[in-house]
């Protein structure tokens, strides 16, 4: 077939099945996988001789959603291997939006989307889609519907109940938003305005996103001692709607929940022996940055840094946080200050980074000394250990677990935005013999896009959009860790998307083919 734009030559193929491998040449035309044969000739050959290749790895855990339009190179990622990227996570993000709610939606999306110099020209989602592909990113992007973008665009951020006429224009606004191409309906528990929801709200909403076919993305309420019942909360919310579930960034938050795993893992299976649908995702570490602010009670941080600082400044405000904060099932009280370290601070305590909340209150109360801090940092961050290895372990190898970055490469990364693809490879893989290569590479590929549908992505097949990824099996390792989060991987030799080369010997080449997948209405 010499009518071939570019052939890979003599790869040891991982098709995305969780399969053995094959040894041939992979043929691409147009943009798409073209052929799988031996002795294939094109216009261009890639010598892949003792390197594995893949399907373009898939993170169904990003927060992506502000930096693919500001730094649409998203070089940590693809050098990583990712090749499609799927945001709108923890019913948090930027479309839809009301004109007048640009600069507050901004401010509050901050801490977690972080802050870019950009307009936001779109109102709905499909604009804000137009806009990524304006943007020219360099992987693929796809989208879900954030609840909170939706409560906020009908009932703007007050605590209040969603009844009547303001619920029916909720789901209409969420009906057209599917509609318009996203590919689920994600959920965030922890975080304004989705911490106001009643479950009659979430079952409805939830009802119109079954009714597309797309499933329910949420991390669970609780991860430490209310974990189970974080657990049967969603479950219960998926059964009653009748959506799939895709529990996102699975983590058991505090030595004191890790024992519940047995119990975690069994209401799982229950559920999915009871005919509801549900895959999970996790990053692969055991430990967690988390916005100290993150600890606060959620309508504290619902406005974003600037209202965080005037609220501790308020001396009132200060005693009712403090209260909440001691009360028995706050986030505050899942760990000890002794086992939070600081991390990203203000230039005039960079002393303390490293250090745990403790020994950097110095004898004073923990809880004083932070809320100093954010006082004058609201964006100060913290490492935890959120699980052990052996827990990791048993959750990554669960057959409907897929791998997710949860990273934002800004501010002071975790680790996990530059190196949770590889580390797979390197840590589970070769070190610990958690996955086979095989099962490892599935994880990553056609686990996801079986998980959400995306059709055109994660296996090398005939006619699949031509995303793939070429590593050493041997050599592909993370080099980021907690103290230099922002250090590439290596052994990535090449990253092609859409059948052009992103990444070649490891580096970019500049060209930035990616585009926005957009789910077709069923």
């Amino acid at each position: 077939m010499p009518d071939l734009d570019l052939v890979l030559k003599h790869g040891i193929l991982y098709d995305g099945t969780g399969g053995d491998p094959l040894r041939g040449d992979i043929g691409v035309r147009g943009g798409r996988i073209a052929a799988i044969d031996a002795d294939l000739t094109g216009h261009e050959t890639l010598d892949c001789e003792g390197l594995c290749v893949a399907p373009g790895f898939i993170d169904t855990c990003a927060r992506d959603d502000l930096a693919a339009l500001a730094r649409p190179t998203l070089e940590s990622k693809v050098r990583q291997g990712i090749t499609l990227a799927l945001v709108g996570q923890d019913g948090v993000g930027v479309a839809p939006l009301r004109s007048g709610d640009v600069e507050a939606r901004r401010e509050a999306l901050a801490f977690l989307l972080g802050r870019y110099d950009i307009d936001w020209p779109w109102r709905s989602l499909a604009s804000y889609l137009d806009a990524l592909d304006q943007a020219r990113p360099a992987l693929d992007l796809a989208c879900l519907v954030p609840h909170g973008a939706i409560r906020t665009s009908i009932l703007g951020t007050a605590e209040r109940e969603a009844v009547g006429h303001d619920l029916f224009r909720m789901k209409g606004l969420l009906a057209r938003s599917l509609d318009e191409g996203a590919w689920g309906f994600s959920v965030g528990f922890r975080h304004p305005p989705g911490c106001y929801a009643s479950k009659h709200e979430l079952v409805e909403l939830s009802v119109v996103a079954a009714s597309r076919y797309v499933p329910l993305v949420a991390g669970l309420r609780s991860e430490g001692e209310l974990l189970l019942e974080s657990a049967r909360e969603l479950i219960e919310l998926g059964r009653e709607s009748g959506a799939r579930l895709h529990l996102a960034h699975l983590a058991l938050g505090g030595e004191e929940s890790w024992p519940l795993l047995p119990r975690l893992l069994e209401i799982f299976g229950a559920a999915r022996a009871g005919g509801v649908g549900l895959t999970v995702d996790l990053a692969p570490y055991t430990s967690d940055y988390v916005p100290l602010a993150a600890l606060l009670p959620a309508w504290v941080t619902a406005d974003g840094p600037r209202a965080v600082s005037a609220r501790l400044s308020s001396l009132e405000e200060r005693q009712r946080i403090r209260a909440q904060l001691l009360a028995p099932q706050s986030a505050w009280c899942a760990y000890d200050a002794s086992q939070l370290h600081l991390s990203s601070l203000p230039s005039s305590r960079s002393d303390l980074a490293g250090k745990d909340l403790a020994a950097a209150a110095a004898g004073a109360d923990p809880i004083d000394f932070a809320l100093d801090l954010l006082r004058e940092e609201p964006a100060a961050t913290v490492v935890c250990r959120n699980q052990s290895e052996e827990v990791l372990e048993a959750l990554l190898a669960l057959p409907y677990a897929n791998v997710g970055s949860g990273g934002l490469a800004a501010g002071a990364p975790h680790p996990r935005a530059w190196g949770a693809f590889p580390r797979v490879l390197s840590r589970y893989v070769r070190e610990r013999g958690t996955l086979s290569l095989p099962q490892a590479v599935r994880k990553m590929t056609g686990l996801p896009a079986d998980s959400f549908g995306f059709d055109d992505f994660g296996y090398v097949l005939e006619g699949k959009r031509a995303n793939m990824v070429v590593f050493e099996a041997d050599q592909a390792r993370d080099l980021a860790t907690l103290d230099e989060p922002a250090r590439f991987c290596e052994g990535i030799r090449h990253v092609l998307v859409g059948g052009k080369m992103v990444v070649r010997d490891g580096s970019l080449t500049g060209e930035r083919p990616g585009r926005v997948a957009r789910r077709k209405r069923s």
